[in-house]
């Protein structure tokens, strides 16, 4: 006994006519044949009729179907109505089922629990997406207009595409794909025919060149007429597929992404062919294509099809506005290799290892790109450089027809369909870059890679505090991307203190808020080798992964298989949407954040006993020899004040104070209450109270929103630091301190940055972009689709500003850099930094004013190489023959910034330090001084200073005095030049082989009445004013002090410059005998020295008397330190097994 189970397939097609040829394609190609197994029944598609057998009339295909045993093949009786609406098929198949069973499956319907039936449909679905595709056109014959399908209207769009919409292409087939402005039509005209001629009988040698307009966005195709005719077959297909609703979900959209009611009709396409077309009936033809195009693009059912976009060179990327305007775009074959990898050049270059991929080929402005078909995904991304090329013919590209384009980082390689259309793409390639990436094909002033930007608003930072705030806000702003590069970064600093809205302004809390908006944000970390430094990037990386899969986090380089074990990046970089760029020297880590003050305590943290009065300048040996501990208000006074010019009454009448002896609860209170009264009452926590604390004294905080009273911090667990005492631990706690801040003081940090929009803003982005994709290819963990390629936006829209950063000014910008092979993959490394500052130095006239971390040149070709100390000195002795004054300052650290006990020498590394800085300024003939003296002698005071920076306070009762960590890298010349950045002078930065750094040089073009060397002089805002704040914060000075507004007279250089640094330093002598200090030339005077008694402790009322004339940060550098030591690591040490070039 055999029972019949059926499986109704339906087939919905809209269908006007009686021609039931058609119907015989579709149903013999659906025809099913039973199969039996262990598994069940399985049903699948005989998909090898032949052309022939397609245009079989119906009733031949009925009467094989029903002849065979077991089968019946059903069809609707409705089909032979004229006007066809819905048909179906039931495919009927027989199955052995238990004896007396009964079991039967009713007709027209299809059983839930059957998972042969639900399996089988599924797989016919699936197929039908090809099997349709594939018709022969010759078969569908559809006069006339349409039935409406069912479907649905189209959301409504916005006017243009967001710039986020590179984060999100699809693969091209795919339906719902926004490709087009809403609400703007496509234009066509047909510009000219060029007509081939060839030994062969070419059907087509007619080639139309077709301009198309979109909006703002104008580009040209070329065709010929088989081409027409190839897109008017493939529409026709298209045509009848998109009727059947086939039970997927992709077809589904598509069908729904028709509007109803739209108009379907085909335009027709002239049938006359090609080659008969004479020459005076050109006109009459381009009208034809012309009219026949522009139908189609007016139709969005054909114009969102996929063939018709590949026929005008249009993708989802071609109208992006922020991405420039559109260039050639089409598929092309791609040859695998080409990347110029350190260590890895090799792979790849086999003709064996070769593979030649499909891809979508798309040119802009400033770089190419191709993308996967099947997912849309960019694959990889081309800058346009210096050493953009294109090359075509067998000879250079070893392929047939091939396309070969090279640039600094890959040569890329291409096959076309012939040479003509290899001509085609090289001259659209490269007539599109000439005419609007020109700046980006030549090399520019100083040998760098980006183009002298005018008109550009840049802004200086003079420490972190106001830097930290700004990028806080411009992140805040940030619509579309946030990158970030630097050498350390400390995800929980908060950006913006006293803290008095909870963690609102804490590093990862602002990313995380930004990524949860949809701001795609990038970081790149350098990855240090582990037991050298302690800066833990894994630790930072995995932090801010953790946050959202929106925050993407590189870290490079993998010491081991690029071989760069010596080298690190060093750029400290923000840039937001590509259009603000935070170029210096400051890291978003610990320690960095500091203000004009340079506290060496935290308040809040510093008393740990309350006491009933202050110190004045009266009482203090009293206090000094009472066990009371003072309190003190907070620094936000000048540092020489904060001890001695205040009395009793500048202090709250603690014995008054219900909180004192539970401060935790006072000064929660008190900062809930200043909140409320500031309308911050709603913030999420109070972070800025010491919580753990309940030994802090009660003292006033002076801040930009008034009085806080409390425990309140400015600097939280690792942020509290004294690096050369104690580097960084456990970086994974980090709001536990590591130093004791009762007993040892934080290290201040004095640093510089700056802030550029617009095109410079767009040249910054591009160095981070360079870097991103180079590192992307080379790590095999970043090359999946979750580390996007990044795309640089068009130098053409980068005046658009939709944000920008207060009190910027207009002046005259280049972004330099040092980059190389290992760094940002490009095959000639640039150090366009070292070759600014040369020719600044050499070509300044009055000044120049230098701040760094580090001061190691004077090259002699063989351990030092860098040219920037030989200048000065040329240029001394340059202002010195021809009789002109000439000033040079050098403000730089005290001491190295490396752990080390400088009371027993210091450790390795720090001495090394110490070595060639002393080597550059006054040790041996190539140092400065030994180049001056040799032709100037003693003259040289005249002309140039080194000093350093160091400051005091009390603490626990007791005098403490620091040096001023000088981390600035900036240069500063004739009051209308600047360099900021993040490059130190030394080999490492300069030489641009060895870490990566970025700075920018701003010459201004606004323009103030000054003085310089006694005249009147035309001063550059932005230099002078940067200028002036740096001589405000190390000498001391009010805001309008008119002494510091001639750097070049006698009066300035000699009266206060000279005589400030000399002053503080001997006074600091004086009371806290600190190091590194003149009177100690070798180890055995060092001990002796630590041994003497000091002032501070012996006699504290005298001290203070002396400490009030300190003006300023500034001291003398003292030249004669450990000179007659060897500082220079000893062999057997670890550091003598470094090579040399490690420390210079």
């Amino acid at each position: 006994m055999r029972t019949q189970e059926r499986i109704y397939i339906y087939i919905y097609f809209d269908y006007h006519g009686d021609d039931k040829a058609a119907w015989s394609v579709l149903l013999h190609r659906l025809f099913l044949e039973k199969r039996e197994s262990k598994s069940g029944l399985v049903a699948q598609a005989m998909l090898r009729a032949s052309v022939s057998t397609r245009r079989t009339r119906l009733s031949t295909l009925l009467a094989s179907a029903g002849s065979r045993p077991g089968h019946q093949l059903r069809v609707s009786s409705e089909l032979v109505r004229c006007h066809l609406r819905y048909t179906w098929a039931a495919v009927t198949l027989s199955a052995k089922a238990p004896r007396g069973s009964g079991a039967r499956v009713p007709d027209m319907s299809l059983r839930a629990d059957s998972h042969a039936a639900t399996s089988t449909l599924r797989k016919i679905a699936a197929d039908m997406s090809n099997i349709i595709e594939s018709l022969d056109t010759r078969e569908l014959h559809f006069d006339g207009e349409e039935v409406d399908s069912e479907v649905l209207n189209d959301p409504k769009g916005t006017a243009c595409i967001p710039f986020s919409a590179v984060y999100h292409t699809h693969g091209f087939k795919e339906p719902g794909t926004q490709t087009y402005l809403t609400g703007c039509p496509v234009r066509v005209r047909v510009l000219e025919v060029e007509r081939f001629t060839s030994t062969k009988k070419v059907p087509s040698p007619n080639v139309y060149t077709i301009e198309l307009t979109h909006e703002e966005f104008t580009w040209q195709v070329k065709r010929k007429f088989k081409h027409f005719q190839e897109l008017h077959r493939e529409l026709l297909r298209y045509k009848a597929f998109v009727r059947i609703p086939l039970p997927t979900r992709s077809h589904t959209v598509r069908r729904q992404s028709i509007k109803r009611g739209e108009p379907r009709q085909m335009p027709s396409l002239p049938h006359t062919a090609e080659s008969t077309v004479r020459e005076e009936h050109f006109s009459s033809r381009r009208k034809q294509l012309e009219d026949y195009l522009t139908k189609i693009l007016k139709m969005p059912m054909y114009r969102n099809y996929h063939g018709t976009m590949e026929f005008i060179g249009v993708s989802q990327l071609s109208f992006i506005h922020d991405l420039g305007p559109k260039g050639i775009e089409g598929f092309i074959m791609k040859r695998s290799g080409g990347h110029r990898i350190p260590g890895l050049n090799c792979c790849g270059q086999g003709r064996m290892c070769y593979r030649w991929s499909k891809r979508w080929l798309v040119v802009k402005d400033s770089f190419l790109l191709y993308m996967k078909p099947d997912s849309g995904a960019i694959a990889f991304v081309l800058l346009v450089d210096k050493e953009f090329n294109i090359k075509i013919g067998q000879k250079e590209t070893e392929t047939k027809y091939g396309l070969q384009i090279d640039n600094l980082s890959r040569s890329l390689i291409l096959k076309c369909n012939s040479y003509r259309h290899a001509q085609w793409w090289r001259q659209g390639i490269d007539e599109f870059i000439r005419k609007h990436g020109k700046d980006f094909l030549t090399e520019h002033r100083f040998g760098s890679y980006a183009a002298v930007q005018e008109n550009t608003l840049a802004k200086w930072y003079v420490n972190a505090k106001w830097y930290f705030e700004d990028v806080a806000n411009a992140m805040e702003a940030a619509k579309e991307e946030i990158f970030i590069t630097d050498w350390w970064l400390s995800p929980e600093i908060f950006m913006k203190r006293p803290v008095v809205e909870g963690n609102r302004w804490r590093l990862d809390c602002i990313l995380k808020r930004k990524a949860q908006q949809g701001v795609r944000i990038f970081v790149m970390l350098y990855k240090e080798v582990e037991l050298a430094l302690g800066i833990n990037s894994e630790y930072s990386k995995r932090t801010l992964m953790h946050l959202h899969p929106n925050i993407k986090v590189m870290r490079h380089p993998d010491h081991v298989s690029s071989s760069v074990y010596l080298w690190a990046h060093h750029e400290k970089l923000v840039i937001v949407d590509q259009s603000v760029a935070f170029v210096g020297g400051i890291d978003l880590a610990y320690g960095r954040w500091d203000d004009d003050e340079h506290r060496l305590t935290d308040v809040g943290s510093v008393k740990r006993m309350a006491a009933v009065k202050s110190v004045s300048t009266t009482n203090l040996a009293s206090a000094a020899e009472s066990s009371e501990c003072v309190p003190l208000q907070s620094e936000a006074l000048a540092p020489e004040s904060h001890l001695f010019q205040r009395n009793a009454d500048d202090v709250p009448d603690t014995s008054k104070m219900k909180g004192v002896g539970k401060p935790k609860k006072f000064s929660r209170f008190s900062i809930y209450k200043h909140l409320h009264k500031h309308g911050m009452h709603h913030a999420d926590s109070v972070s800025s109270i010491d919580s753990e604390s309940n030994k802090g004294s009660i003292r006033s905080l002076k801040t930009g929103v008034g009085e806080l009273l409390g425990e309140t911090r400015f600097w939280h667990g690792k942020d509290y630091c004294n690096f050369v005492f104690k580097d960084w631990v456990q970086l994974d706690k980090p709001f536990a301190d590591f130093i004791d801040r009762y007993t040892t003081p934080r290290m201040p940090w004095h640093d510089i940055s700056s802030v550029v929009h617009g095109k410079a803003a767009r040249d910054v982005a591009r160095h981070f972009i360079q870097r991103w994709n180079f590192t992307k290819i080379m790590k095999p963990k970043y090359r999946s689709l979750s580390y996007p390629f990044l795309l640089p936006k068009s130098q053409q829209t980068a005046n658009e500003l939709k944000y920008q950063v207060p009190e910027s000014v207009h002046a005259t910008v280049q972004v330099i850099r040092s980059a190389a092979d290992w760094s940002a993959g490009i095959k000639y490394h640039e150090e366009s930094i070292h070759n600014a500052y040369v020719n600044v130095i050499e070509n300044s006239k009055h000044y120049i004013y230098i701040e760094n971390q580090f001061f190691i040149s004077c090259a002699d070709d063989k351990v030092v190489w860098n040219k920037i100390g030989d200048a000065i000195a040329q240029r001394i002795l340059k202002a010195h023959r021809e009789n002109k004054r000439f000033r040079v300052y050098v403000v730089i650290p005290l001491l190295p910034g490396f752990e080390g006990d400088i009371s027993t020498g210091g450790g390795n590394a720090l001495q090394a330090i110490m070595h060639f800085n002393y080597r550059t300024m006054c040790r041996g003939e190539n140092s400065i001084l030994g180049q001056l003296k040799t032709e100037i002698g003693d003259k040289w005071i005249n002309y140039i200073s080194f000093c350093g920076l160091r400051t005091y306070a009390e603490l626990e009762g007791k005098l403490v005095t620091e040096l001023i960590y000088v981390h600035s890298k900036l240069l500063i010349a004739d009051d209308n030049t600047v360099i900021i950045g993040s490059a130190n002078i030394n080999d490492r930065s300069m030489l641009g082989k060895r870490d990566s750094e970025m700075a920018i040089i701003v010459q201004d073009t606004e323009t103030v009445p000054s003085v310089m060397d006694g005249e009147d002089y035309s001063a550059g805002k932005f230099a002078q004013s940067l200028r002036l704040q740096c001589f405000r914060v190390v000498l001391g000075g009010s805001d309008l002090s008119p002494e510091h507004q001639d750097p070049v007279c006698d009066k300035f250089f000699k009266e206060v410059w000279i005589s400030t640094a000399a002053r503080n330093a001997t006074i600091f002598d004086k009371v806290f005998r600190c190091l590194p200090s003149d009177q100690v030339n070798n180890l055995t005077q060092l001990r002796d020295f630590i041994n003497k008694p000091k002032l501070a402790n012996d006699d504290p009322a005298k001290a203070a008397e002396e400490l009030k004339k300190i003006r300023g940060f500034l001291v003398q550098f003292p030249f004669r330190f450990l000179e007659e030591e060897y500082l220079l690591p000893s062999v057997g040490t670890k550091e003598s097994m470094v090579p040399m070039e490690v420390w210079t």
